[in-house]
């Protein structure tokens, strides 16, 4: 996955808590580096700001540490996406129903896809 330098740059001046090196943002996973480009995606589509974005993350990891999330920086994207539905079902961009629903379509899925494989979707994962 190929970020926008110049997004990421921008995220990265705007939220200075985003992990990163020299280079830029930095991932351990292929889903956090998703994460952080749909928060850009989101961004770029005037769904929030970078202001509004970094208020809702550090309410979100508050809320996690008070909850005893230890913070030692292997949780932060897991902050971030919490972040992400949150802010987006706020805006009215989707519901809390819709992203539990697709959430445990994806669980579904990824559950019967043998290990290496891609997970694909498929209808009868949005059964209950």
């Amino acid at each position: 996955m190929r970020l926008d330098p110049q997004a990421a740059r921008g995220a990265t001046n705007a939220v200075p808590s985003i992990p990163r090196d020299a280079d830029g943002p930095v991932f351990r996973e292929p889903w956090e580096a998703q994460a952080f480009a749909m928060a850009l995606g989101l961004h770029a589509r005037v769904v929030f700001t970078w202001n509004e974005w970094a208020a809702a993350l550090a309410d979100e990891i508050k809320r996690a540490q008070a909850g005893g999330d230890p913070d030692t920086g292997e949780t932060y994207y897991r902050h971030w996406l919490a972040t992400l539905e949150r802010l987006i079902a706020a805006k009215g961009v989707t519901t809390p129903d819709t992203l539990h629903r697709y959430r445990d379509a994806w669980d579904h899925a990824a559950d019967r896809t043998p290990h290496g494989s891609p997970i694909e979707l498929r209808p009868e994962d949005f059964e209950n």
